[in-house]
């Protein structure tokens, strides 16, 4: 079966219908370019069709590019890239065209994309080349072109297009921000022209079809008086235009994402030039984007390994364990944002505190959420009845009876877990699932509070819950193949991407996170420079400097952890040089951003102002200063090396979860496709060479794990390595 049909009606109307049988989302193929391009072909030529509609078989029209296209093209070089692209852009001027003479632009064909759902990427491209675009008035659907989340942007002309039809600064939040919007929010934006019941959806297209003047098939940026809106890069205005973009990327991005720039880059350049010569300019920076590994880095672990894990590579094949009722031991905002993203998955809820006041605010957590998307029109007065309903707050522990999951998330005592996991077991049935929610304590060490160790389980959320994607999954050392599912499953049903990873302290993401805020502490008590440390890592690409992040986390939660590790570690400590930053600060009163006093210095609104100027007279700072690669490389390594570490020690089992979990669940460097994936970039034997330099200046917590040092000796590299090991 092919992935388009055509029809033609009594009336002359012929309709294209997309639909990819092997495939719920529509994407597209080579071979169905192709193919769409001969239906297209043989409607021009019948003189028995008066128009052509656009439209899907499959409640949504199109999710993309299917990814063994991009991967095929990269294969070939950048000449196939090119070419490949150019064939694209051809085919759609064909469309857009719609056989009209060329000078006067009269006789051509309407064509009318009628979108029954979310249209992405090229399922959006494609439709900016049709004469009008109808969508169905569907509050699910999505419309936009995410393609610079993932390290592209968009290349078969929707950079271009949009460009031309909203003006580059009403385009640029959907070009490079990747913005998604419903389907009135596009036709409020400039992008579709009309929304409309989706039974009515073929019918309004047909209908316009049939009404259609030449005029209505001409595209603005094929008139002769065609002026962009906002002004071209040398009109006044669009010179002012285009410096605020420029500012605003660079401002976002600071110049780390290929991508951004050479999206940047082919809007600037094309702006300047008729609409033909501006495709073949974005083909060619589209082409050198793809040609990066970043690219290929960024759409492997964003787009490919991320769907992978949602949809449960590292599941124990193991019955259905989706959760039909949730207890919840904690109403402080972990707890209570846990509770929320349950019920708004359709999940019962029983969210138990110490005391009916602080179960009820833990309650009241959803309905501020509930009420900030009523404002925003994203959420019903019914749907937030419908939430809050299913959250049951209490201080009684019977209410658990029934629950098949129960997640405690109550402060990082040992002593107070232990008390609650004795309440939770006497109250549920014996095959409820136990789950800590903890950041740093060992889940085997917890366990053995549990009359039932291997359905005992660490889930690891990041704050705040209904924004952060990741959800950190820990097996304890006695934990079951049916928990770990069970896991999964929660994790699937309230739409986040799980990892799985074994016991040890601070799991994956904090072992990996807290060197970081120690060497951005250490390099200030050596007397670096503070806005050096923290620039340095926003041209990494990193969302926030140590810094700001220690403070953003909390000095407070960092003395504890500090202490904690001590005492646990004895003798083997090894971050006494930060201590002595951490508990100065502590002892100083400012415990960070919550206290509106830091490292950071914080308005009466907790507005952040600048590096606290107390900072100086403790930790002077140095007349020689390290150069920035130094202060990147230090930063870099002492993640990327713990994440080697980890998968050596394997508390990581996947490379995968490891890339994954990195940029979502602390922002690691996104453009490298996270560490595993920078290393591949730079190569093992460069990544070791960085090693020994800042191992012989600065100690053994630097030093090359085995595992890097034998890869830059064999020319190995990480996901290779995996590939061979997974086949």
């Amino acid at each position: 079966m092919t992935d388009f049909t055509m029809t033609t009606d009594a009336d002359g109307v012929a309709t294209i219908t997309w639909d990819v049988a092997s495939k719920s989302m529509n994407v597209m193929s080579t071979a169905a370019f192709a193919h769409l391009s001969g239906l297209f072909d043989a409607a021009f030529a019948d003189p028995a069709v008066k128009g052509v509609i656009l439209t899907s078989g499959k409640k949504d029209f199109a999710g993309g590019m299917d990814l063994n296209v991009i991967a095929q093209m990269r294969a070939g070089g950048a000449a196939v890239i090119f070419d490949g692209v150019m064939g694209m852009h051809k085919i759609l001027r064909k469309i857009e065209l719609a056989g009209m003479d060329p000078k006067t632009k009269k006789g051509g064909k309407p064509v009318v994309a009628a979108l029954p759902g979310t249209a992405l990427g090229i399922g959006l491209e494609l439709p900016l080349s049709c004469h009008r675009i109808i969508a169905a008035d569907n509050p699910k659907a999505k419309i936009g072109l995410p393609e610079i989340m993932v390290g592209i942007f968009p290349g078969a002309g929707g950079t271009t297009r949009l460009v031309r039809k909203l003006g580059a600064m009403m385009a640029a939040p959907f070009l490079l921000e990747g913005k998604l919007s419903s389907p009135k929010d596009a036709k409020s934006a400039g992008i579709i022209d009309e929304v409309v019941a989706p039974e009515y959806l073929l019918a309004r297209a047909k209908e316009w079809v049939l009404a259609a003047k030449d005029a209505d098939l001409v595209k603005v940026w094929d008139d002769k008086a065609y002026k962009m809106p906002g002004g071209t890069p040398y009109h006044p205005a669009g010179f002012m235009t285009f410096v605020g973009a420029n500012a605003m990327v660079m401002g976002k991005t600071m110049g780390a994402f290929p991508a951004a720039k050479a999206l940047l880059g082919a809007v600037y350049e094309g702006a300047l030039v008729p609409f033909d010569v501006a495709l073949k300019i974005e083909a060619r920076h589209f082409t050198g984007v793809l040609m990066n590994p970043s690219s290929t880095a960024m759409i492997r672990s964003l787009f490919i390994n991320k769907e992978v894990l949602e949809k449960g590579a590292n599941r124990p094949k193991v019955p259905d364990q989706s959760v039909r009722k949730l207890g919840v031991i904690g109403a402080g905002m972990m707890g209570a944002g846990i509770a929320y993203v349950a019920a708004n998955a359709g999940i019962d809820v029983v969210l138990i505190d110490s005391t009916d006041e602080a179960a009820a605010r833990g309650r009241a957590h959803s309905e501020g959420i509930l009420d900030k998307g009523i404002k925003r029109g994203k959420v019903t007065a019914d749907k937030k009845a419908e939430v809050l309903a299913r959250i049951t707050a209490t201080t009684d522990y019977a209410a658990l009876s029934g629950c098949d999951l129960v997640v405690e998330a109550v402060f990082e005592d040992t002593k107070v877990k232990a008390e609650v996991t004795a309440k939770v077991e006497a109250a549920v049935g014996p095959d409820c699932i136990f789950a800590t929610n903890t950041s740093t304590l060992p889940i085997s060490g917890l366990a053995k509070a549990s009359i039932r160790a291997e359905q005992f389980i660490g889930i690891h959320f990041f704050s705040p819950v209904d924004k952060m994607n990741l959800v950190e999954i820990i097996r304890g050392k006695a934990t079951d193949e049916r928990a770990v599912a069970k896991a999964l499953d929660f994790v699937r049903q309230i739409r986040k991407t799980p990892i799985v990873v074994n016991d040890a302290r601070f799991f994956y993401a904090n072992r990996c996170i807290i060197p970081y805020l120690n060497e951005g502490m250490r390099m200030l008590a050596e007397g670096v420079y503070p806005s050096l440390i923290e620039n340095a890592a926003k041209l990494l690409g990193m969302p926030l400097g140590p810094l700001q992040l220690v403070d953003e986390t909390s000095i407070e939660l960092g003395v504890k952890i500090a202490k904690a590790t001590k005492a646990a570690m004895g003798a083997d400590y090894p971050d006494s040089a930060v201590d002595e930053v951490l508990f100065w600060m502590a002892g100083q009163g400012r415990m960070g951003k919550k206290a509106n006093a830091g490292l950071y210095a914080y308005s009466e609104k907790g507005e952040r102002l600048g590096i606290w100027d107390g900072l100086a007279a403790q930790f002077p700072e140095t007349v020689a200063q390290p150069d920035l690669e130094t202060v990147q490389h230090r930063l870099l390594m002492a993640q990327v090396l713990e994440a080697v570490r980890a998968l050596e020690d394997g508390v990581l089992t996947d490379i995968r979860e490891g890339d994954v979990g990195a940029i979502l669940g602390w922002g690691f460097a996104p453009w490298s496709g996270g560490p595993f994936g920078w290393l591949d970039i730079i190569g093992a034997a460069k990544a070791t060479a960085i090693c020994d330099t800042l191992t012989a200046a600065l100690g053994a917590r630097f030093a090359a794990p085995a595992m890097l040092r034998d890869m830059a000796a064999t020319g190995g590299s990480f996901y290779p390595a995996f590939k061979a090991q997974a086949a």
